[in-house]
């Protein structure tokens, strides 16, 4: 099993040092950078930053959490597939429904209710799409006339990863995706959504690579404070957040230590609030983590 970790850097860098930044967590060892998707905070636009750093970096694999529902599928495929194209293969994509709440809830466009079956519509003409099919599609999402899609990607098939802890998105990610990768769970609770999701890929009579379950991991220096450990709870369904966030790079070993022990082995880490000194964190990072990569 390849260990890997990945630095999500969201919105907390400077603009004018983004490039250095993506250097830095390629030295320092880190497999890949993760630029989440979202509209109405703080963040870089990811296919557009993960684009430029892939002409500035040749090497560092490229991730996002992008969002699916309110977007138009065949503009998706094409961007998805020209920055694969163009950095070589290196471009990571795990869907989301989008955050539930306000503002970015209503930013979205569409209702949360409607999104869970709008990736299970749109996921797969996505993949034909990307396999070279001609296809045309009218439907919630909008529509297209039939096309083939150029460029295509140079990762053959494309693989999509899905997030989420609710058992209907457990049970969607085992149906239609190629890997899990949820967000604010205990090691405990990931292997149990691992088994549901390997229940439904077996069902649907598919199977998802081993190697194709990870966390996405949150952790401090300090005790959280009320605004951050309410904000976290809002996102985890109202869970005390003290048990989801490691405090201390001591600690966000040990999860992953854990995480790997029930067979997780893709890792994407994030400090909760943006280090003043982008360099210094990572080197701290990499002394405490790095080695557990294979």
């Amino acid at each position: 099993m390849k260990i890997r970790i990945g630095v999500s850097a969201r919105g907390d860098a400077d603009p004018l040092r983004f490039g250095a930044l993506a250097d830095d967590i390629e030295e320092l060892g880190f497999d890949s950078i993760w630029l989440p998707e979202i509209l109405t905070q703080p963040a870089f636009d990811p296919m557009v930053a993960l684009a430029w750093i892939g002409g500035h970096n040749p090497r560092l694999k490229l991730g996002t959490t992008a969002l699916l529902p309110g977007r138009n599928p065949l503009r998706l495929a094409k961007q998805v597939a020209t920055a694969d194209a163009l950095t070589g293969g290196r471009f990571l994509l795990t869907v989301v429904p989008g955050l539930s709440q306000a503002p970015e809830r209503d930013a979205v466009g569409v209702d949360l209710a409607a999104r869970g079956g709008l990736i299970e519509e749109l996921l797969p003409v996505l993949r034909r799409l990307w396999s070279g099919e001609r296809v045309g599609y009218d439907g919630p999402a909008g529509r297209f006339p039939a096309t083939e899609l150029w460029p295509l990607p140079v990762q053959r098939p494309f693989d999509v990863w899905l997030g989420g802890m609710a058992r209907r998105s457990l049970v969607r990610c085992g149906r239609i995706a190629d890997g899990w990768l949820p967000s604010l769970c205990t090691p405990e609770e990931a292997r149990a959504g691992r088994e549901v999701v390997e229940e439904a890929a077996q069902e649907a009579g598919r199977q998802i690579s081993p190697e194709h379950f990870g966390v996405s991991i949150i952790y401090a220096h300090l005790p959280l404070d009320d605004r951050v450990a309410g904000a976290i709870a809002a996102r985890s369904r109202g869970r005390d957040p003290r048990r989801l966030v490691p405090i201390g790079l001591p600690a966000l070993r040990e999860l992953l230590e854990q995480f790997i022990e029930v067979g997780f082995s893709k890792f994407v880490v994030r400090p909760v609030v943006a280090p003043d000194h982008w360099r210094e964190e990572l080197e701290h990072l990499a002394g405490a983590v790095g080695d557990l990569q294979t």
